[in-house]
């Protein structure tokens, strides 16, 4: 049961990691053009070059730190498991992933937000591999 809370608790606290650096603080510093509902995937996609490049980077840091984030939580409240990790891990890759494919993007950030995806879930299983006995 503990696996379990710690996997549910982990992939919370990776999504309200993204949303927190992508939303809150990217679009506080970087804001999107007036009247724009940022849940409008189809205006997303039409309009991405007008989106600001502040926001796109802050993008890619929420996805690379709500895997770190969300794999250390879930390891710090397992403890015995790198299960609970791995699926929060790889739950937040399969949605950076799906981010890339359904949204066109420059292809600097689509690299970037892979890459760093990538190395988010390598370093959270590292952090992860420290706390779990």
């Amino acid at each position: 049961m503990k696996n379990v809370i710690a996997t549910v608790v982990g992939f919370i606290v990776a999504s309200a990691t993204v949303f927190l650096i992508e939303n809150l603080i990217g679009h506080s510093l970087f804001p999107l053009p007036e009247g724009v509902d940022p849940m409008d995937i189809e205006w997303i996609k039409a309009n991405m070059d007008k989106i600001p490049v502040g926001a796109k980077v802050c993008v890619v840091i929420g996805h690379f730190m709500g895997i770190v984030v969300g794999m250390f939580t879930a390891s710090k409240i397992s403890k015995t498991s790198m299960i609970p990790c791995y699926i929060v891990g790889g739950l937040m890759l399969l949605a950076t992933i799906f981010n890339i494919i359904t949204l066109p993007k420059e292809l600097w950030f689509s690299l970037s937000d892979g890459i760093l995806a990538i190395i988010g879930f390598l370093i959270g299983k590292r952090l992860s591999k420290n706390l779990v006995k």
